[in-house]
């Protein structure tokens, strides 16, 4: 894997429920590595307002420049739930139209296509997480 890429891609991964999948890009980030080294995953998705996280099985602390605020479509780790945190619009804290998450998140990088093809993910439905070829 070539990690010194020009825009800063260090690997994608495929999230994928029952009813679609998404891919995304991330960087390299010390969460991303650890994320990595767990996959492939399995997880119940949970829904919060237009968010949905699932358990990944990692640990990890919250890197320096770790944000709750972020755009839709962020790829974020929630390090207070190990969880891997897929915001798409307003959760129950936003202000206004932004996407706010429960706490600072690590972010890792961005979905690939419209993050909206998440509002098809219900609570409960099973969540794959595995790497895919750059």
């Amino acid at each position: 894997m070539n990690t010194a890429s020009t825009q800063g891609q260090y690997a994608r991964i495929r999230i994928s429920w029952p009813t679609g999948h998404l891919t995304a890009t991330l960087e390299d980030t010390p969460t991303t590595q650890a994320l990595l080294k767990a996959l492939p995953l399995t997880a119940s998705a949970h829904t919060w307002g237009e968010e949905v996280y699932f358990d990944t099985g990692v640990s990890v602390s919250r890197e320096t420049d770790a944000r709750q605020v972020v755009e839709p479509g962020t790829v974020a780790f929630w390090t207070d739930g190990d969880a891997l945190a897929l915001p798409y619009g307003p959760t129950p804290i936003s202000r206004g139209d932004e996407c706010r998450l429960a706490s600072p998140c690590n972010v890792l990088g961005r979905l690939d296509g419209d993050p909206r093809r998440l509002a098809t993910v219900r609570d409960g439905d099973p969540v794959r997480v595995e790497t895919v070829d750059i």
